[in-house]
């Protein structure tokens, strides 16, 4: 991202962002609300268009021009708050749509992939099942399966447990580290901070817009150094 901005009306939400995220990197971004961090990571698959400034991603630039469906990169998965599967259609049926209609993957090969990615966060019993048979927890692992289902080289979570009660919360991230331990390349929008500490590549902290300080776990939390990310940890760590 470079001198990344985006407007919504008058409204700057992102004001100028630089940020080189690796391969392999697990980024995690933090601040308070209203910060742009969800928005941020909505520009980096396109389904926000910028004011100024690109998002290049594996080299190719990001635009969000026409039809949602036609600029949204199929090699970007994203994982909402709210879980976003089909109510009409079963876990199974979720995991093999995009695969078969945006990839055109045969459809016994995309069922054969879909449950072994069920498998892999350990709801492969749920394949028949409809989205509402499910538990918050077992629902947000089916959002991500379905994003693993195709393929992606970059992986984005936005608040990814903040919809769940708290005893489910370890579920999703005990898939989330499973993929930080593979070398997926992931962007993570999230208040858990222990998490963030023991996964993390690096820790962005956003204000109003603006990337104000990152740097690696042990470093934010135990020496951040602007004031403004010293208030944000302090607050954050004595709830």
């Amino acid at each position: 991202m470079r001198g990344v901005v985006k407007r919504f009306g008058a409204l700057e939400v992102l004001r100028g962002i630089d940020l080189t995220i690796e391969r392999g990197e697990v980024v995690v971004l933090c601040g308070p609300s209203g910060s742009g961090k969800s928005t941020l990571l909505r520009c980096i698959n396109g389904l926000e268009a910028i004011a100024l400034g690109e998002v290049i991603v594996e080299g190719e630039h990001v635009r969000s021009k026409g039809s949602k469906l036609d600029t949204l990169n199929p090699r970007i998965g994203m994982v909402f708050q709210a879980f976003n599967l089909f109510p009409h259609l079963t876990i199974l049926q979720n995991l093999i749509l995009a695969p078969t209609m945006v990839l055109k993957v045969p459809r016994a090969e995309a069922i054969e992939r879909a449950r072994a990615l069920l498998a892999r966060v350990g709801i492969e019993q749920k394949a028949d099942a409809f989205p509402d048979m499910l538990s918050g927890g077992q629902q947000q692992r089916a959002a991500i399966a379905r994003a693993l289902a195709m393929n992606p080289e970059l992986m984005l979570f936005d608040e990814p447990t903040s919809a769940l009660d708290p005893e489910m919360i370890h579920e999703v991230l005990d898939v989330m580290r499973d993929l930080a331990h593979e070398g997926m390349t992931m962007v993570i929008v999230t208040h858990e901070m222990g998490f963030a500490r023991e996964v993390a590549s690096r820790v962005v902290f956003m204000d109003e817009g603006l990337i104000v300080e990152q740097a690696k776990p042990d470093a934010f939390f135990s020496k951040p150094r602007e004031e403004r990310t010293k208030q944000f940890i302090g607050k954050i760590l004595a709830r």
